[in-house]
């Protein structure tokens, strides 16, 4: 089962106590987790809830992906939350396996998305 709004909505307060400089930029999540729908859903047009991860390796390069779904752009691994995430932890560290995990080096699949 994903994240229950309820526990993104802790994430984000947690992350904004730690960081109010932030607030701006994310002033308009509270309208997005206020929707009585899964705000994990990929069909909440409004906007839904996607976890990315940044890995940082011993000589300080940090790996991005081509995301053929984001028109090519230059992204850090992540995607969207599934239903067998039980945390947004679990979600980034899925999608930064599923994305860049072994093997995906040069192979033109998925790490090349």
């Amino acid at each position: 089962m994903p994240p229950s709004s309820s526990a993104i909505r802790k994430t984000i307060r947690t992350r904004l106590d730690r960081h109010p400089e932030e607030r701006d930029a994310l002033a308009g999540l509270p309208a997005v987790w206020e929707q009585p729908a899964d705000v994990t859903a990929r069909t909440m047009l409004t906007g839904h809830v996607t976890r990315s991860a940044v890995v940082v390796d011993r000589r300080h390069r940090v790996p991005h992906i081509r995301h053929r779904a984001a028109q090519g752009l230059v992204l850090a691994p992540g995607g969207h939350v599934e239903p067998e995430d039980r945390a947004l932890l679990d979600a980034a560290l899925r999608e930064l396996s599923e994305e860049a995990g072994p093997g995906r080096r040069g192979r033109g699949g998925d790490g090349d998305r």
